[in-house]
């Protein structure tokens, strides 16, 4: 038997660095799984039309599902000299049941098997990373439920601009991750697994026994009933589709642009200027040379990561941008950076919540910055405005009053009223006091929904 699924009009064997450089199978051996449940579908669709006895699809599947088991169980070995997962995993066949593992290939080409393959991979996937998110999202609902009553400085342009409750700072990641978990169902919901496109221009089976939907054969499978497999709608679109890729990558691109921005606050917070935070020593390094430095290194390597992620959105999409119609050997490439991307923001979102549930608040040093006054001037304008002062009067009212606390070194509260009329004869000290307090502030905000 010839070690690869093709090579009869060929009169000289592949020069060995053209083989070396076509190989997939250092990574593709991680569709392994999905391939031989295409496989196993592939005989029964086979004995439904006669290409198999009875007898032959038994022996088949017997020997497709022993591979299969193998390969859940962590025990199989991807043969290395083979040209990919396909042909390695043909190879073994044929070791077990001869030349009968020669007819698994009727109406049936690795461009179908390798589309087939992936999606499956891309459905398991993310059914994992949907799990991984909202373990997430719990972790960091655990960390406000902890400090319902916390509020710390807002900002904008990373200056003091109002209080905020901490459960809203981190409610806003939240929402966030919820749109992510939103948009992964969508993918997940609407990729199709097909099955049935030939190489491209489909096969001599009648697409209605190609509806393995009447199958029960994918029911003793762990996976059979998230796969929504079925017969082709346009075997030209399957074999050359990877837009679900890109969807996917630029969906993951997304999520770990949330989890890179949530680094970099908890980066900020926990830096001594700041001091919010501390980090568990268990989710950070120390330096070589200076023994005091206690660094936020998986912060860093989350928000650094997002730059690979992104890398891999590109790398597709520019693959595939001049390719005609249909498969090509380019998209062969296409597996390395999805693998990479869904690797990368599981990764991420499992080391996060280790990190969150660990994290500690300093509340003596965010009660030193929310005595900062300017985080209150927005208060004192609305303050004027109840009093029927025009807003854009109070804003300029207060904006003086906040330069001339600057200027002259003195704190708004403790000014005499006499000196606050200056600015307003509305102001009355006793009122505007009052306003320098992070709970009135956070209180008098009423266009956010809270829960009680």
């Amino acid at each position: 038997m010839a070690e690869k699924l093709w090579g009869g009009r060929f009169s000289k064997k592949i020069d060995p660095v053209a083989e070396e450089f076509t190989k997939s199978i250092h990574y593709d051996y991680k569709i392994a799984e999905y391939d031989l449940i295409g496989s196993m579908i592939h005989v029964q669709v086979l004995k439904n039309v006669g290409y198999l006895t009875p007898v032959e699809s038994g022996k088949l599947s017997k020997a497709i599902r022993s591979i299969y088991d193998q390969v859940i169980k962590g025990d199989f070995k991807p043969d290395y000299k083979a040209e990919d997962i396909h042909t390695n995993i043909q190879n073994i066949l044929y070791k077990k049941v001869g030349n009968l593992a020669l007819k698994l290939h009727t109406a049936r080409s690795r461009n179908d098997q390798v589309v087939f393959a992936t999606k499956a991979y891309c459905k398991v996937a993310i059914a994992g990373l949907k799990g991984d998110v909202a373990k997430f999202i719990k972790s960091i609902n655990e960390l406000a439920a902890k400090n319902i009553e916390i509020i710390i400085p807002g900002f904008t342009h990373l200056q003091h601009a109002q209080p905020v409750y901490l459960k809203d700072y981190l409610g806003a990641y939240i929402e966030m991750l919820c749109r992510d978990l939103e948009r992964l169902e969508y993918i997940f919901q609407n990729m199709k697994v097909t099955i049935g496109s030939g190489a491209l221009a489909g096969t001599p089976i009648n697409a209605v026994e190609y509806n393995i939907k009447a199958l029960d054969y994918l029911k003793g499978l762990k996976i059979g009933s998230m796969l929504n497999i079925q017969p082709t709608p346009n075997s030209l679109d399957t074999v050359s589709d990877r837009d679900f890729i890109i969807e996917i990558i630029s969906c993951l691109s997304i999520i770990a642009m949330h989890l890179s921005r949530l680094s970099e606050d908890l980066i900020i917070w926990s830096s001594k200027e700041f001091d919010f935070i501390e980090i568990d020593d268990s989710f950070c390094t120390g330096s070589s040379l200076m023994p005091q430095k206690k660094n936020p290194d998986v912060l860093e390597l989350v928000r650094g990561y997002s730059s690979r992620v992104y890398g891999n959105l590109v790398s597709i999409l520019t693959l595939m941008k001049g390719l005609p119609l249909t498969y090509n050997r380019d998209m062969q490439l296409d597996k390395e950076p999805l693998f990479n991307s869904f690797e990368i923001v599981s990764g991420e979102l499992k080391v996060l919540q280790g990190l969150i549930r660990t994290l500690k608040l300093n509340e003596t040093k965010i009660k030193e910055h929310l005595a900062d006054e300017s985080l209150y001037a927005t208060d004192l304008v609305y303050y004027l405005v109840d009093k029927k002062v025009a807003f854009k009067e109070a804003h300029t009212i207060v904006g003086r009053l906040v330069k001339y606390s600057l200027d002259n070194d003195i704190e708004i509260k403790v000014m005499p009223e006499s000196l606050l009329r200056e600015f307003s004869p509305k102001f009355v000290k006793a009122e505007a006091v009052k306003l320098f307090n992070p709970l009135i502030s956070v209180k008098s905000k009423k266009s956010v929904k809270r829960s009680k």
